[in-house]
C-alpha cells in the first residue's frame, strides 16, 4: 500500500540535500554556495534518488518505505572509483552523472559532504564512510587513497574468515547511526573480499515544536479506504505552503531553518501513488519554486516511527547498472587485480517523527566478492559413510527441535 508516510519519509532525507532555502522567518542561516559542477551533481543525485524511490515503491510490499538517496549515491560514488570500462559507464548512466568527469564527481561530493555537516547548530547531521577488506586482498593504492582523501573513508583490513569481522562491521554501523541501525550484514561468505559502507544520521529539533498537549487520537484513512485511529500532532505557525491540483504541501523547518521536512498531502481524488508517479527533477523544481510564506498554517499530522530494509540489486539493474552485479562480467579492476563483482547492495533506514523533531538514519553496504573461477578457496570434504547422529535446531534460540542417530539408512 502506498501511504503518505512513505513519501514524507523519503523527502525528509532525499530532498533536504537540494540545498535550496526559502526563508520562513527572520533567522539567518548558512547557505551552501556550490559551483556549476557541484550543482549539476546535486541535480543528478536528486534525479537518481527520485527514480530509485519510484522503483523501490513498485517492488516493495511494505506499507511504509524510506531511503536515503544521499547515502546510496555516496556509497556507489565510492565504488565507482574502482570501476572501469562498461561497468563504470553503466554506473555513470544509472546515477545520471553523464557529462561529469571522475575528478569533478569526487570534488563535488567532497564539497557537498563537508558543507552539509556544518549548517545548523540545532541540527545534527553526520555522514561517515568505511571500507573493510580481507587481509589477503591486494587493494590498489589509488582506490584507497581517493576514498580516504575525498570521502574521508575509514579503511581497515579484517580477517573475513573470523566471526569477529562481522561484529566489527556491524559495530561501526551502530556507532555511526547512534544505535538506530545496529546490523547491516549477517555473515561474510568465503568469496567475500570487501565491504564498503556509508552511514547517514540526522537529528533535528523543530524550529517550533508541536505542543504535546495538542496531540490527540484522530482518524487516518488508508489507501484501501479503511480508517484507523492514530496520534495526531497539531500546531499553527507561519510556514512555506503550496497547493495545486495534485497536492498541498508545507515545509516544516528544523533548528534555524536550514533543514525542513516537506509534507505532501494528496488532493481530494488523488493518492500518494499519484504523487510518486509524478516525481521528477523537473516537477520537483517547479514545486519548490511555488512555495510561498503563508501565515497561520494549521498542521495536523501523525507522529510515526519505523524501519525499512531493501536490497538494491534488482532496482539498480532495472536502472541500467547491470554489469556491476554480474560475476565474470563486472570490471572493478581499479580496486584489485582479483575478479570482483558486487554480490550484495543493502540499504537500511530508520525514522522517528514526534512533537520535538525528527531522528533518522540510513546505511548503505556494498559487498564485493570474487568469482569462484580460478580463485576457489580450499575445499573441505565431508563424506557421511558410517552411522551418524543428527539434530534439527532453531537458530536464534539454539533450541534442539529434533535429535537422532542413523545406523541403517532406509527410504521406504
Amino acid at each position: 500500500m502506498k501511504t503518505l508516510i512513505s513519501l514524507v519519509a523519503v523527502l525528509t532525507f532525499g530532498i533536504i540535500c537540494s540545498c535550496q532555502q526559502v526563508d520562513s522567518g527572520n533567522d539567518v542561516s548558512k547557505n551552501i554556495v556550490m559551483d556549476e559542477k557541484s550543482s549539476q551533481l546535486i541535480s543528478a543525485d536528486n534525479e537518481f534518488g527520485l527514480e530509485l524511490f519510484q522503483k523501490i515503491r513498485e517492488e516493495s510490499e511494505k506499507e511504509n518505505i524510506m531511503i536515503s538517496p544521499l547515502s546510496i549515491s555516496v556509497a556507489f560514488a565510492m565504488a565507482y572509483n574502482g570501476a572501469d570500462k562498461d561497468t563504470k559507464t553503466e554506473i555513470e548512466k544509472a546515477m545520471k552523472m553523464n557529462g561529469l568527469t571522475t575528478e569533478q564527481i569526487n570534488n563535488s561530493y567532497k564539497m557537498l559532504i563537508n558543507a552539509l555537516q556544518s549548517l545548523d547548530k540545532d541540527v545534527v547531521f553526520e555522514l561517515a564512510n568505511a571500507i573493510y577488506y580481507a587481509d589477503d586482498l591486494q587493494v590498489k593504492t589509488d582506490f584507497l587513497n581517493i576514498n580516504r582523501n575525498i570521502y574521508n573513508a575509514e579503511v581497515e583490513k579484517l580477517d573475513f574468515a573470523a566471526p569477529a569481522a562481522v561484529e566489527t562491521i556491524n559495530n561501526w554501523v551502530a556507532d555511526k547511526t547512534h544505535d538506530k541501525i545496529t546490523k547491516i550484514i549477517e555473515k561474510l561468505n568465503p568469496l567475500d573480499r570487501m565491504v564498503l559502507l556509508n552511514a547517514v544520521y540526522f537529528n533535528g529539533i523543530w524550529k517550533n515544536k508541536f505542543d504535546e498537549k495538542g496531540t490527540h487520537n484522530l482518524p487516518f484513512t488508508k489507501t484501501d479506504g479503511t480508517t484507523i485511529e492514530v496520534a495526531m500532532m497539531n500546531k499553527e505557525e507561519k510556514l512555506d505552503y503550496t497547493t495545486n491540483s495534485l497536492f498541498s504541501a508545507v515545509k516544516i523547518p528544523y533548528g534555524e531553518g536550514q533543514y525542513n521536512m516537506i509534507v505532501i498531502l494528496p488532493a481530494i481524488g488523488k493518492n500518494s501513488q499519484d504523487v510518486i508517479n509524478s516525481l521528477s527533477t523537473e516537477n520537483w523544481e517547479k514545486w519548490e519554486s511555488a512555495f510561498t510564506v503563508t501565515d497561520n498554517v494549521v498542521v495536523t499530522m501523525p507522529r510515526f516511527k519505523y524501519e525499512f530494509k531493501t536490497e538494491l540489486e534488482k532496482v539498480l539493474t532495472k536502472m541500467g547498472m547491470a554489469k556491476a552485479f554480474q560475476p565474470g562480467v563486472a570490471d572493478f579492476s581499479k580496486i584489485s587485480d582479483e575478479d570482483l563483482y558486487i554480490s550484495s547492495a543493502l540499504h537500511k533506514s530508520y525514522i522517528d517523527v514526534n512533537e520535538n523533531g525528527t531522528e533518522a538514519a540510513a546505511v548503505t553496504s556494498i559487498t564485493f566478492s570474487r568469482t569462484s573461477a580460478g580463485n576457489e578457496p580450499p575445499k573441505t570434504y565431508f563424506t557421511v559413510n558410517k552411522p551418524f547422529v543428527f539434530a534439527i535446531t532453531e537458530k536464534d534460540t539454539e533450541a534442539i527441535l529434533f535429535i537422532g542417530e542413523l545406523q541403517h539408512p532406509v527410504y521406504d
